[in-house]
Formats: structure tokens, sequence, C-alpha cells
């Protein structure tokens, strides 16, 4: 069917009569819940994919991302007949209306935005186009992008945007852990078309997925929302962080006086902890400040650099610990409970754990890890040390917030230790609790 420039009553029809075709570029930790809600809400749904695994998977009903409500979601809808999945990209938009690009915008080895993919995928796109289709990006990318890269990637076949096509920038506003919830209607939604019958054609799309509606704006304002929310994240955790660490040399608990902080209505200081990781916030700050701006960007160049530090200042604080005990790193058994960067996710881009890990087997410590969400194959996977008892260890070092530490009987794991070293990245425990069980606590945020 023709979807640009439809409105509200057009599109909801088309939802509810299983009218309306969608591709989602991109089966991963957001692209596969999007399709899933897509087709959850009647549209038939193609899910494109370089992964033949995946692609395999998907078509049995196999859903291969730890979310919550996912299993039952592909299944289902693999099983009614209203999502699939494969491997080309063309044929995939040949057979749809709506196509949806939510792959990842990720950084070459100068921290520079690399779209080198979301534009190849834009150009395969635009070799089963026709006119009347409807295209969404929810990639996250730098500022203007849509119009400056995206927009030429998609006329390459001679149609053009705002004429024989509707383009809309649409970004993603979900958490790993919570990604269905999110989509449905957790947040508010953004659209931005590049045109006003993109903006009207987005909007109602979006009014059946969202059930908080939408914001409405261009396509520009939506990318920068998108980075914003994301820098605004890193700016104040690296705030919390600096603080942490002034109020650890003055002598109190930056914890305490963070939750005072903020019982007044202007004060949001979020937890001070061992960095920053994921796929959003360490990564949004340099579309910017590596994006071509002229514009002063130290400020969010402070913050990357403060965030970064705390992988080391954790380190640190082992050594310290380490050494206040008599023990020097070359010599001790080190525990580091947990590899993915957000507590409940198994995700590990840009986790804290890697440089922790890495910086205490350069120092010589007898490094161990693990993590509930990753087995001992894929712990050695990493090429790390598996190890879930505590015996013979002579400190422990909580990396992640995951449910499963937060429940340990943390006395009896220190009667089985063979030191009392514990340092907490993540205000896991109570340091007065922790020392009264004999543990010589160092805790971020903590003095």
């Amino acid at each position: 069917m023709i979807v640009y420039g439809k409105g509200r009553k057009e599109i909801r029809e088309a939802f509810r009569k299983h009218n309306l075709k969608v591709s989602v570029y991109g089966l991963g930790k957001m692209g596969l819940p999007l399709a899933a809600v897509y087709a959850e809400k009647g549209a038939l749904v193609t899910g494109v994919d370089i992964d033949k695994q995946v692609i395999e998977n998907i078509n049995k009903g196999i859903n291969h991302v730890n979310e919550p409500e996912l299993d039952e979601l592909v299944k289902k809808n693999v099983n009614e007949g209203r999502l699939s999945a494969t491997d080309d990209p063309v044929l995939a938009s040949k057979e749809t209306d709506v196509k949806i690009i939510i792959i990842p915008t990720l950084l070459d080895g100068e921290k520079k935005p690399d779209l080198k993919d979301v534009i190849a995928v834009s150009e395969k796109i635009a070799k089963g186009m026709k006119k009347g289709d409807f295209i969404i990006v929810e990639t996250t990318m730098p500022i203007g992008a849509t119009n400056k890269k995206i927009r030429p990637a998609l006329e390459t076949t001679g149609l053009k945007a705002g004429i024989d096509f509707g383009l809309a920038y649409c970004p993603e506003r979900t958490s790993s852990g919570r990604a269905i919830r999110d989509i449905l209607g957790a947040h508010i939604k953004v659209v931005g078309g590049f045109d006003k019958k993109s903006t009207k054609t987005a909007e109602a799309i979006y009014t059946v997925i969202n059930s908080r509606g939408v914001i409405k704006t261009d396509s520009r304002v939506a990318e920068a929302v998108k980075v914003f929310e994301g820098i605004y994240r890193d700016v104040n955790i690296a705030l919390s962080n600096q603080l942490a660490l002034v109020s650890s040399e003055l002598g109190f608990d930056a914890v305490e006086a963070f939750k005072i902080a903020n019982t007044q209505v202007y004060s949001n200081l979020h937890m001070p902890g061992t960095g920053v990781g994921g796929h959003c916030i360490p990564v949004y700050s340099y579309f910017v400040t590596n994006g071509g701006i002229t514009s002063d960007t130290s400020l969010l160049k402070l913050a990357r650099k403060v965030n970064d530090s705390m992988a080391k200042h954790t380190v640190d604080l082992t050594v310290d610990v380490l050494n206040g005990n008599g023990r020097k790193m070359k010599d001790s058994n080190v525990l580091v409970l947990g590899l993915a960067f957000r507590g409940g996710v198994k995700e590990v881009r840009n986790s804290p754990s890697f440089p922790i890990i890495n910086m205490l087997q350069e120092l010589g410590a007898n490094t161990f890890v693990y993590d509930p969400l990753f087995d001992k194959d894929e712990t050695k996977a990493f090429g790390f040390r598996y190890k879930k008892d505590f015996r013979d260890i002579d400190c422990i070092v909580v990396a992640t917030d995951h449910n499963e530490f937060k429940n340990y009987d943390w006395k009896k794991i220190k009667d089985t230790m063979r030191g009392i070293a514990l340092v907490d990245g993540k205000q896991l425990l109570n340091p007065a609790k922790a020392r009264s069980m004999g543990f010589d606590y160092r805790g971020i945020g903590y003095v």
C-alpha cells in the first residue's frame, strides 16, 4: 500500500487489517523487539539481518535476544505468520511499504562516527523502493545525518524524498532489559520528518505502537534529542564521579550527600561507579566532539575523560586495599564480579569491567571473573578465567550490580575467602555492615 502521506485513520486501519507490510533492518537488541511489537500490533513484518543463524532461529520462532517478554512475542507472531526474517535486504524492501533502519552506529579507530553500514543498508533499500514507500531511521546518528547521508543514499535509484517517498527520523528510546515496555509507551516517541507529510505519517504509525503518543518535530531536532539525552547522562555521571572522589578525599560518603541533595527538586545527581558502558552513553558525545563541530565542546570531552578514568580508580582502590592487608598485587587472587555493563543485562559493549580486568592482569594479579549471565565458555571466549566460588580469593571487586550479587550471603562468602579485601564499585553493600562482617572495604561513593 502507499504509506507516505497517510494519516492516523488509514494507518490504524492498515494495522488492524494486516495490510501494512514492514521491514526492520537490524535484528539486534533493539531491532528484534521493535519488529516483534510491530507484528503484535498487526503489521506483517520482515526482519532483515546479515547473521544467517539469527535468520534461521527467528523463522523457527526462536528469540536470540535476552529481553523480557520477547520469547513469547517472537514465537507467537512467527506462528501466526506476522513475523519472518531474511538476509536479502533488497527483496525485503521490494515486498514492504515501511522500512525501518535500526542498526548500530559505531565509532572508528579515531572515535569518529562510522556511518558506512547504515549508508550501505540505505542503498540496498533504495534498490527495492517504490513510490509511496516510507523509510524510518531509528539508528542513533550525528545531527544532520538523515538529510546529509541517508537521504542521498536512498535517492541513488532516482526516487526523491519528499516527492516519491517519505523519510523520518524517529530515535529509539529504549534500554536493554525493558525494551518492550519502552517501545510500547514507557517513553513518549519523538518523530521528525524530512517534510511535513513525513512527520504526519510517522505520527500516525507511532500512535498505534506507542500508548503515550508522539512529539512531532523535524528530523534534525529529533536527531539532536537522542544524542543530547545520552550526553546529559554522560556529563551528569561524570559530575557524580568527580564529586565522589572529592567526598572521599574530604572524608565523608558521597552517596549520603547525593541522596540528601536530590531532595531538592533541581538536583538529580546520579550514583558514581566504575565507569559508563553500553552502546549509547559512552558513544554519543563523540557524535558531537568528533563530528566536525568548531564550537567549544570541552565539557563533553572532560566528561568522557572522567568516566573512562573510573576503571583505573577502581583498580587503584584494589591496590590500596591489598597493600593495606600486606599483600602485593602479583601475589593476590582477585575475583571480579560482573562482565555486563549494567545489572540484569547480558551486554558487554563498552563495559568498564573489561579495562578493570585487563589492568589487574597487567599488574600481575591472578584475576578471575564471574558473571551469572555468562557461562564458563562465554567467559573464556573473552580471554578471562572463570571462577564462581570464593575459595583462595584475596580480593573481590564488584563491577556490576546484578541482583544475584545483591542477594549473596556475604558473611558466608567472607568466611570462605583467603583474604578480607572487598572493592565495591556499585554501592552493592553497606560499608558499615560489610566491615562488621570482617571485610576490609573500599567503595566508590563511600569512605
